[in-house]
């Protein structure tokens, strides 16, 4: 079974996802009192996550439409 989400779906799942992770960073940072570099790798592991995503093509952005694709 593929799953695929819609574009502007994507971009929603996107921003709530982005959101939540750093505030949870954040919380967690402050929670266990860790260093740069820790938060550094929980950040960089948050980010592959969501490529991962985007890869599998589970996510398709259209980043809001900012980037325009041209037609030939």
């Amino acid at each position: 079974m593929n799953y695929k989400l819609g574009s502007r779906t994507s971009d929603i799942v996107i921003t709530i996802y982005v959101i939540i992770t750093i505030f949870g960073r954040i919380y967690i940072e402050s929670l266990f009192q860790i260093g740069a570099f820790s938060s550094l790798i929980m950040g960089l592991f948050t980010l592959f996550v969501l490529w991962a995503l985007i890869k599998i093509k589970f996510l398709n952005p259209a980043w809001f439409g900012l980037f325009n694709k041209k037609n030939k």
